[in-house]
């Protein structure tokens, strides 16, 4: 009887963003554990997601299923909020995101393997929203992402910049090679780190494993690109700090983030789990805030709708590679990668999440700041 109740409860919230169970539509859900709308009710997201891991269900489009969920707010129905009330405590009376957790949750993501990244991401290995303006694939998206983010921040030969987050060495090699600059980057992952110090061997760039907190000296360029959505509402204002700290007066710092339509301390609870511990997505006043008194904003590009293409690009070369990811990943992981991608790019095409690119200065430049685009 309780389960039929639950069943009927789902049912409803799931047809008033169009979606049925076992129906024709390639965004309807097929229930094979009936056990799921219990599970979903209880745990909300995370159950949902922890289901979908277990086999409980299927989408044969499951960018679209969220798509149409998100649009339509189902998922305020059924959070939990026990669950969301323990996540936003925990993260306003401790910090998620001091260093040694930020090398624990790092790891967590970007040491699974770089054989995963490299079958997944372009051949720069760029882990971020690609710029599809006038591009055709994948390849062409990234680099042009990489040179509108090399003219936003006006790189001219010698320039020292620094790259908070460098990941594989994608941008490091890009600036050293296209605009004969030196670059310094810093990453928390160790297989990261290793691959990245030989992607750039033979260049100018000095590749290392440290958090932003403890690095020292000058820059005449800053550059972050997809990490500052790692740093936590609680250290937004350090990491502000430091970066004005490390850039020199005349300096730029373009921030490259995700960010978030609302103000929040915590993540979604099952991407907190098995996807991005630690991380929690930026809103617009949190960021204002972070840099009051500390810079000038000279350019905010909003890009957000680029991401839905880019993760299901993503999507399409992590399933051409499945057979040769499999012999080290098993299906458990394969179900929970695929919930991860598609449903963030349920999520972007939904518009509940953004891409901004930010371009700081430290006084305003005098003669005014030209955007690109």
């Amino acid at each position: 009887m309780a389960t039929q109740r639950s069943r009927r409860l789902v049912e409803a919230l799931l047809a008033t963003a169009g979606i049925r169970i076992n129906g024709g539509n390639p965004w309807d859900i097929r229930v094979h554990d009936e056990r799921f709308f219990a599970r979903v009710l209880a745990d909300g997201s995370l159950g949902a997601g922890e289901a979908y891991m277990d086999n409980w269900w299927d989408c044969p489009r499951l960018d679209e299923f969220f798509f149409r969920l998100l649009r339509h707010n189902i998922e305020d129905q059924v959070r939990t909020g026990r669950q969301m009330l323990y996540q936003n405590v925990l993260s306003r009376i401790g910090n998620p995101q001091h260093i040694a957790r930020a090398f624990r949750s790092t790891r967590q993501h970007y040491d699974l393997g770089n054989d995963l990244f490299r079958a997944m991401l372009d051949s720069r290995m760029m882990y971020s929203c690609a710029y599809w303006k006038d591009a055709d694939t994948l390849e062409e998206a990234q680099e042009k992402k990489l040179d509108l983010t090399c003219r936003k921040s006006q790189l001219q030969p010698g320039m020292h910049v620094l790259d908070v987050g460098c990941g594989w060495g994608g941008f490091a090699k890009f600036a050293a090679e296209r605009y004969r600059v030196k670059v310094t980057g810093i990453t928390l992952s160790e297989q990261q780190a290793t691959l990245a110090r030989n992607v750039c061997e033979g260049w100018p760039v000095d590749i290392r494993l440290q958090d932003y907190r403890t690095l020292r000296g000058t820059f005449d360029r800053i550059v972050s690109i997809g990490m500052f959505e790692h740093v936590g509402p609680n250290n937004y204002r350090t990491f502000m700090t430091r970066m004005a700290a490390l850039l020199k007066d005349d300096g730029l710092f373009l921030l490259h983030s995700i960010g978030a339509n609302v103000s929040s301390y915590a993540t979604d609870a099952w991407l907190e789990r098995y996807i991005f511990p630690g991380s929690v997505l930026p809103s617009v006043s949190q960021i204002g805030k972070a840099i009051e008194g500390l810079f000038v904003m000279e350019d905010w590009h909003s890009f957000g709708a680029y991401y839905d293409r880019t993760l299901m690009a993503w999507h399409n070369n992590f399933i051409a590679n499945g057979e040769k990811l499999k012999t080290s990943y098993d299906d458990r992981f394969f179900r929970m990668w695929t919930y991860y991608l598609l449903s963030c790019a349920g999520s972007f095409r939904a518009r509940k999440n953004q891409l901004w690119q930010i371009v700081l200065s430290k006084r305003g430049s005098p003669a005014g700041y030209e955007s690109y685009r």
